[in-house]
């Protein structure tokens, strides 16, 4: 749009979509990133995911929902990672502490 402010946002799992001059849309399925305006009129996308299409359906049906697919197992890796990093915690605490005798136990 004329005379737009400059701005960044960061994007999640999004469709951009956009208009090529003949009229033709397209679209593009954006898994994560930034997206910035710069001088009123010059949009720039960063990602390291991205698939484009001509068919919004398509990319709702199948890449979409494998962004998504995605997302949900690294969240499970992450709590899982989490979890085992405070287990180790919790034992270095307990042969850690003050009056635990050395010698006995799990790290003898």
């Amino acid at each position: 749009m004329p005379r737009h402010a400059d701005f960044v946002t960061s994007l999640a799992i999004s469709v951009v979509s956009w208009q090529s001059g003949n009229g033709t849309r397209h679209y593009c399925a954006v898994r994560r990133g930034v997206l910035s305006v710069v001088g009123g009129r010059d949009v720039v996308i960063a990602t390291r995911e991205a698939v484009p299409g001509d068919d919004l359906a398509i990319l709702d049906k199948t890449v979409l929902a494998r962004f998504h697919a995605d997302l949900e197992s690294e969240r499970t890796e992450n709590v899982e990672s989490t979890r085992l990093r405070l287990n180790a915690i919790r034992q270095m605490m307990y042969h850690l502490r003050p009056g635990h005798r050395t010698g006995v136990g799990m790290f003898s």
